[in-house]
């Protein structure tokens, strides 16, 4: 599978979305520091929000083939600026996180996302599987088998 690195502000969904991708009963927790996984990076949301952090992300991402930009649905505002995908040389997707919430405008995540230069855009709730088949056939290469087709 391709590897992909999470990166979104804190409380996104970065680590949940984590857990269900890798088929993990769901656990709400802190990340405190770049964790690694087989085809996961999840890092903590205070390195995107904080500029001095944000150079590292930079360089973490180097070291995944895809980048995933979380933005959950719930959010008033965007923190990526536009047309931000031109600065990285891996591909950059979009996951829009807590698209059922009560509060919740996917539409809106969506357009953000756009302007940033996302093109490929997953809308995914963790919590009730929705969205990450997709995003796991998504980072399927050639001759991977799939948790469900054992």
């Amino acid at each position: 599978m391709k590897k992909i690195i999470l990166m979104g502000r804190s409380e996104c969904g970065k680590t949940t979305l984590t857990q269900a991708l890798k088929g993990e009963h769901i656990e709400y927790h802190k990340t405190q520091y770049i964790n690694y996984f087989d085809v996961i990076i999840d890092t903590p949301g205070e390195y995107i929000q904080t500029k001095q952090l944000g150079y590292a992300l930079a360089l973490y991402a180097y070291e995944a083939d895809i980048v995933g930009l979380l933005l959950s649905a719930t959010e008033p505002y965007s923190l990526y600026p536009p047309n931000i995908t031109c600065m990285v040389n891996r591909e950059v997707v979009g996951i829009v996180t807590k698209i059922n919430e009560t509060n919740a405008d996917p539409k809106r995540a969506e357009r953000w996302l756009r302007l940033t230069g996302c093109k490929t855009i997953f809308f995914v709730d963790s919590k009730k599987q929705q969205g990450i088949p997709e995003i796991l056939e998504y980072l399927r290469e050639e001759g991977d088998v799939m948790p469900w087709e054992k």
